[in-house]
């Protein structure tokens, strides 16, 4: 299960790496183009304007419809501060800043996931990055404006923080104030404790856990001391309603929640989905806490990020750009035949082949239609079965994969 650690020679690495970074950014330059000649309107960035200029006017942030889809504000008030900057730039400067930021933000993805596994060779993250940036829940990222990148860099710079750091938990408590998805990793890190200290374990999962408490205590207190109204608003009434957020069948939505309404041809899938939801939660964070306690720090991450999407009410298609160290992970780790699997999952755009859009279609689906649209919810089953296998069966590795990142250069 370890990561074997290759030295290679300086002469080969000054060959290597301005030929990766040079493909990297045809890639980009590529991909730039393509998505200004489809005419993209990052309709979510819109919103997150709106968003920004509604807390700066005081308005009602939760009775906010933007945009031509009339979409509501659905992040927590904090979200909405950090939003308010976007309102400073026109819409062109601002899709164009998105754009990069969220390029940007790709390579830092790659970087931390291969960071996690030990990884050293800083011309792979060229290589994956020129990619990945094709696969159909980054495309969709960036065509959206949306912050998914941004979260899981938060969280994956936080799990790469040395065992003690005084930062750590700050990535986590942040995202988790932003969206409430990744406060699961909280919740990893807690339980993982929790175990730990039952077995007379000594670790820094509970410290970990409770600086991401922390964090997300305070952000989430600035936004209810900057908008007392809507803060309320949000934590009484909102976060209970995710009908708000989309039709749980729509096929963008790759949760167990929306494969569950797709299969019952019901928008309401109710107790049935709980059920299925209460079982892979519980079988997912059980595969992750054994990863963490065994060393295997990158594949308590993917398992937690794939639970997390799974479980949660509604999981848009771009949600899903934990694809990246997943794929990356079965990869390193010797699943070759499941990470080129999982790739044609996430590259295929397959979901998309199948009728939706006005008149809700997708209640009324056949067999080959329910199986394109649940392509991802069931790769991230599979992977969580694979994973469980995988870390049950291998060495432990956590000394060698510490061990890498104190010998890893920057």
């Amino acid at each position: 299960m370890s990561v074997p650690v290759t030295v290679i020679a300086p002469s080969a690495v000054s060959r290597r790496l301005p030929v990766a970074l040079t493909v990297c950014l045809v890639s980009f330059t590529a991909f730039w183009i393509a998505q200004r000649v489809a005419h993209v309107t990052m309709l979510d960035l819109m919103v997150y304007r709106a968003e920004g200029a509604t807390v700066r006017a005081g308005g009602d942030l939760y009775a906010l419809r933007a945009t031509s889809a009339q979409l509501p504000a659905t992040y927590p008030p904090f979200a909405a501060l950090l939003f308010t900057p976007l309102t400073l730039l026109d819409t062109g400067a601002l899709r164009a800043l998105a754009t990069a930021g969220n390029l940007a933000l790709l390579v830092a993805l790659v970087r931390l996931s291969l960071r996690l596994m030990g990884h050293t060779r800083v011309e792979t993250v060229w290589w994956v990055s020129a990619a990945a940036v094709w696969c159909e829940p980054v495309w969709t990222t960036l065509r959206y404006g949306q912050i998914n990148l941004l979260l899981a860099v938060l969280v994956l710079w936080d799990l790469s923080r040395r065992p003690g750091d005084r930062l750590a938990g700050l990535g986590i408590g942040l995202a988790a104030a932003v969206k409430l998805t990744p406060a699961l990793f909280a919740v990893l890190l807690f339980v993982t404790g929790l175990v730990a200290r039952a077995r007379r374990r000594d670790g820094p999962w509970l410290r970990h856990a409770l600086g991401a408490a922390g964090a997300f205590a305070g952000a989430t207190l600035l936004g209810a001391a900057v908008l007392p109204y809507d803060s309320w608003r949000f934590w009484t009434d909102a976060v209970f309603r995710a009908s708000r957020v989309g039709k749980a069948e729509e096929t963008a939505n790759q949760a167990l929640r929306g494969v569950v309404a797709r299969l019952l041809h019901t928008p309401e899938p109710g107790a049935l989905w709980a059920a299925v939801a209460l079982v892979v939660a519980a079988g997912g964070l059980a595969v992750a806490v054994r990863a963490e306690l065994r060393g295997e720090r990158a594949w308590a991450a993917a398992c937690c990020a794939v639970t997390a999407l799974l479980v949660s009410p509604v999981s848009w298609s771009h949600h899903w750009v934990w694809c990246v160290p997943v794929v990356l992970l079965l990869a390193a780790h010797g699943h070759r035949v499941a990470a080129g699997a999982t790739l044609l999952v996430f590259c295929s755009y397959a979901l998309w082949w199948v009728p939706h859009g006005p008149g809700r279609p997708e209640l009324h689906q056949g067999a080959a239609e329910l199986t394109l649209s649940a392509l991802y919810a069931a790769a991230g089953c599979l992977f969580l079965g694979l994973a469980g296998a995988a870390v049950s069966a291998g060495p432990a590795v956590g000394k060698e994969v510490r061990r890498s990142r104190t010998s890893r250069t920057a």
